[in-house]
């Protein structure tokens, strides 16, 4: 069933996602696109029912105010300006903006309350179909949220069409190889190749301290990972992917700088071989958890510890050592059992550790002893866009202190990130 849409034009605000999510939660489908979208594009869009061109801070670009492209006033779709050429801007709060966002949306442009994950898988396996035909599909698995979900709606789509590979690229959390494995190949009976590429990775990685250019690298290194392992198989030409669409956005667009690039969105060869499959890329986070729980994942797959692309190596700050990754790995593990032992686990949307690339003085076995920090990092958020901090009982924290500085070698600090998103972001790097 195709779902009908309102469609967000970025003209310089910075609250483009909210306001997509605010109509979704409404029932009616939307996106977010560029300013000057074309004709051609705009007739490719599917029951469009009506348009806002969303004003913002940033409507300046090179010196020019930015404004819709005549195909946009050409159309004949209902428009609605805001905070843009003298209109006015959208209230932040209250009873006030759902009520004109609502006018708009049905009153005005008549859309239904279509948006639903039943409607969306339907859509999706549609277009899946279509895109991928009788040929093969190799998916990245790292059995994350995100593939996870990607990998059960291929399956569902495709069958055994889709081949899943779980490359251990040494950045993993402690335990995880073991548990795709055990998850992906024994239990869900998936077309699942194993890779230790550990060693590959991590030379690769050596020596680069810049968190831009360390996603690149990654990104780059599991492409060619994949390429060698297509061309063990026959027919493979498609590649599956879990960007969703906080990835998409905070890459950046034309009027919004980008706040950090993902591997899955700007770190991809230019010379890639094989035509991406996206299916999940207009979703927030707490829909690919939705569409995960319609597919019939199991609740602990779904609500799973979210976990970027780059895995520990954007955890371990600046250039990774293998002993600080390791200590990175061991001191998460100790988190994440503190966690589940006091009844955070489900409470608290992600929590982790990280290790900077710096010493500080400290005493051990009655000496000084120059050894690493850990942060703790525990924050809570519906779609990744923001996030608030978890406040963490201080006695638990006391405990984790005392296990990580005794346990983790190498540690003799642990510090606390009370900084919530914006002005940090969820990640350090």
């Amino acid at each position: 069933m195709k779902q009908d849409m309102i469609l967000i034009l970025d003209l310089g605000s910075e609250g483009n996602p909210r306001l997509a999510r605010e109509i979704r939660a409404m029932g009616v489908y939307t996106e977010i696109h560029p300013h000057d979208i074309t004709a051609p594009e705009l007739a490719a869009l599917p029951n469009v029912k009506g348009i806002i061109l969303n004003g913002g801070i940033n409507r300046v670009v090179d010196g020019v105010e930015i404004d819709a492209s005549q195909a946009v006033y050409n159309s004949g779709l209902p428009i609605w300006a805001i905070d843009h050429k003298g209109a006015a801007p959208l209230a932040d709060e209250g009873a006030d903006r759902e009520k004109a966002i609502r006018d708009f949306v049905f009153g005005t442009c008549k859309a239904d309350t279509n948006w639903n994950m039943e409607n969306f898988i339907a859509d999706q396996v549609e277009l899946i179909r279509k895109q991928v035909g009788n040929k093969k599909v190799l998916l990245a698995l790292s059995g994350g949220v995100d593939s996870s979900v990607v990998a059960a709606l291929l399956i569902k789509a495709i069958g055994d069409q889709l081949t899943c590979v779980h490359v251990n690229h040494g950045l993993l959390r402690k335990g995880e190889p073991e548990q795709v494995v055990q998850v992906f190949g024994k239990e869900l009976n998936a077309n699942l190749v194993y890779v230790d590429a550990v060693d590959r990775f991590l030379d690769k990685l050596a020596g680069v301290a810049d968190p831009e250019t360390k996603r690149k690298v990654i990104g780059a290194e599991f492409i060619r990972v994949f390429e060698e392992e297509a061309r063990k198989l026959e027919g493979i030409e498609f590649l599956g992917q879990g960007t969703i669409y906080p990835d998409i956005i905070e890459s950046g667009t034309k009027t919004v700088k980008a706040v950090k690039s993902h591997h899955n969105v700007g770190g991809l060869p230019e010379d890639l071989q094989f035509e991406l499959v996206e299916p999940l890329k207009m979703l927030f986070k707490d829909e690919v958890r939705a569409c995960g729980v319609a597919l019939g994942l199991p609740s602990a797959m779904v609500y799973r510890q979210p976990f970027p692309g780059p895995g520990l190596g954007v955890r371990c700050l600046g250039a990774i050592t293998r002993d600080r990754l390791e200590a990175v790995r061991e001191s998460d593990a100790i988190l994440r059992e503190e966690f589940a032992k006091n009844g955070l686990e489900g409470k608290v949307w992600q929590y982790f550790t990280a290790i900077p690339d710096i010493k500080s003085v400290g005493v051990r076995d009655n000496k000084r002893a120059d050894e690493w920090c850990v942060i703790l990092r525990a924050v809570n958020t519906v779609d990744a866009m923001t996030a608030t901090v978890e406040e963490v009982p201080y006695a638990l924290l006391h405990h984790i202190v005392n296990r990580i500085t005794n346990e983790v070698k190498g540690v003799n600090r642990v510090l606390f990130d009370l900084t919530p998103k914006p002005t940090g972001t969820i990640e350090w790097e």
